[in-house]
C-alpha cells in the first residue's frame, strides 16, 4: 500500500468538496472534512481489498491498514510529523527550523531537540500553506509577497511562520493552557499567593484597567485570561487580537454575550488590511462593557489608552515589558507610533488617566510568578508617578510592598464581601 496514493485521493476529494460548497455558498466545517475524509479511506481499502482479491495477493492486514489510516488523517487534518507534538500535553513551546532538528520547550522549562518533521525546508512551506487553507484563515498568505503567518489552530495553539527574510523557513508554536483558566488554579500552580490573587479579583471587580507585562513565554496571556473569566457573566466582553489566542468562545457560558475580533491582511492587490488599531476603534463602537486586548505592540495603544479613559473601565491587555515600571516607556513608545504629535508630559497623563494597575510576570527558575504589581498614582512632567504594592523578594512570588493609595483601596472595598 502506498499512502502517497491514499492521501493524494483524499486531499483531491477534500479540495473538491470545498470547491463545490463554495459555489453553493455552503459552509464546510471541521465535521465535515472528517466525515469526509473516513469515507475516502474506507472507500479507497474497499476498492484495494477488491483488487487484491481478484489478484489472488494477500489480503489488507488490519493493523496495517489502522497505522496508514492514521497517518493520513495526521496528515490531511492535522499537522503532519508535528501532530505528534501538539498532541502532547508536556509541550509547551515548539519550534521548527525547516528540516532540522525541532526544539521543544517542556513544562518543566527543559528544552530538548527532537528529530525534524519535515524532509525539506519545502514540505515546512506547503504544510503552513495547506493549513491556513484548511482552517479557513482568508487571506493569510504565506509566500514571497507575505512572508508572515499568523494563525490559530484547532486546538487554540498560535503559529507563527516566516520564509524569505529568514535563512530558511521557520515555524513557532506556542500551545495554550486552556485548562488553566481561573485564579484559583494559576495560585494553585505557584504562579501568585492567596493575597495577590484576592487583590486581583477584587481589582477586576472594582472595574480597574489593568495591563500584565513579561517577556515571551512568562504567561501573559494565560493570566489575562483567567482575569478575563473573572467578569460577571452580565458583562458584555469584545476581544480584540493579531491571532485568537484568549479563546473566550471556550468560556461561552462564562461570558454569555461578547464578541472576539481579529487582524486580517491585506489581499494579493494590497487591499482590506484590518489592523489592531482599526479593531479597537471598531470594539468602541460595540456597545461593550470591557475591551481586552490580546497583545498591545503598536499604534493601537493610543486608541486603546483613549478608550480606557473615557469610560471603559475594566478593560485589560498584555504588553511585552521586562518589569512593571518599564511597562510606562512601553507604552509612551507605542503611542508615539500613532504619530500624534502629543509632547511626553501629555502622553504619560493620558497613561496615568487611563491604566490603573499594572502586573508583570516572569519565568523565574522554570516557573512563571508574578513578581510585581504597581499602581498608577499620577503623571509629573517626563514620568509616570506609581506605587508598589506588590513585590517579588527572593525569586518567589510577589507579596505586599506598600500601601495602596486611598482611593484604590476605597474601590477594593466596596466590591468585597459584607
Amino acid at each position: 500500500m502506498d499512502p502517497l496514493v491514499l492521501r493524494n485521493a483524499v486531499t483531491t476529494a477534500l479540495v473538491e468538496a470545498r470547491q463545490e460548497r463554495r459555489l453553493e455558498g455552503l459552509e464546510f466545517g471541521v465535521d465535515d472534512e472528517q466525515r469526509l475524509v473516513h469515507r475516502v479511506i474506507d472507500q479507497w481499502f474497499e476498492a484495494e481489498s477488491t483488487r487484491r482479491l481478484l489478484a489472488g495477493d494477500e489480503p489488507l492486514d488490519s493493523l496495517a491498514e489502522q497505522r496508514l489510516t492514521r497517518e493520513v488523517v495526521k496528515q490531511v487534518l492535522g499537522m503532519g510529523g508535528l501532530q505528534d507534538l501538539l498532541d502532547d500535553p508536556e509541550i509547551t513551546d515548539i519550534h521548527v527550523p525547516g528540516s532540522g532538528p525541532v526544539w521543544v520547550r517542556m513544562r518543566s522549562g527543559e528544552r530538548r531537540a527532537l528529530e525534524p518533521v519535515v524532509g525539506s525546508d519545502a514540505e515546512l512551506v506547503d504544510l503552513v500553506r495547506a493549513t491556513s487553507s484548511r482552517l479557513g484563515s482568508g487571506e493569510r498568505r504565506f509566500d514571497s509577497a507575505s512572508v508572515e503567518c499568523n494563525m490559530q489552530l484547532e486546538d487554540g495553539s498560535r503559529l507563527f511562520a516566516v520564509m524569505g527574510v529568514s535563512s530558511r523557513p521557520s515555524v513557532i508554536i506556542r500551545k495554550h493552557q486552556f485548562e488553566l483558566s481561573d485564579l484559583g488554579e494559576l495560585r494553585a500552580c505557584g504562579l501568585c499567593s492567596t493575597e495577590v490573587e484576592e487583590f486581583l479579583r477584587s481589582a477586576v471587580a472594582a472595574r480597574r484597567n489593568i495591563v500584565i507585562a513579561g517577556g515571551t513565554g512568562a504567561g501573559k496571556t494565560t493570566l489575562l485570561r483567567a482575569l478575563m473569566n473573572c467578569v460577571g457573566a452580565e458583562e458584555r466582553i469584545v476581544t480584540i487580537e493579531d491571532a485568537y489566542e484568549l479563546g473566550i468562545d471556550r468560556f461561552a457560558h462564562l461570558h454569555p454575550d461578547h464578541d472576539a475580533l481579529q487582524t486580517r491582511t491585506s489581499n494579493q492587490e494590497g487591499l482590506g488590511e484590518v489592523t489592531l488599531g482599526d479593531l479597537t476603534r471598531m470594539a468602541l463602537r460595540m456597545d461593550p462593557d470591557r475591551v481586552i486586548v490580546g497583545e498591545v505592540r503598536g499604534a493601537e495603544a493610543f486608541p486603546m489608552l483613549l478608550a480606557m479613559s473615557q469610560g471603559n473601565d475594566g478593560s485589560m491587555c498584555t504588553l511585552h515589558a521586562d518589569s512593571s515600571r518599564s511597562a510606562f516607556v512601553k507604552l509612551a513608545a507605542y503611542v508615539s507610533m500613532a504619530s500624534t504629535g502629543l509632547p511626553v508630559s501629555v502622553v504619560n497623563s493620558l497613561i496615568a488617566q487611563s491604566v490603573h494597575l499594572v502586573v508583570h510576570v516572569a519565568r523565574v527558575e522554570g516557573r512563571r510568578i508574578v513578581t510585581s504589581i504597581r499602581e498608577i498614582v499620577d503623571a509629573d512632567g517626563d514620568r509616570v508617578v506609581s506605587n508598589e504594592i506588590f513585590s517579588s523578594v527572593d525569586r518567589s512570588e510577589a507579596r505586599p510592598l506598600f500601601p495602596m493609595s486611598d482611593a484604590l483601596g476605597e474601590r477594593i472595598r466596596e466590591v468585597l464581601p459584607c
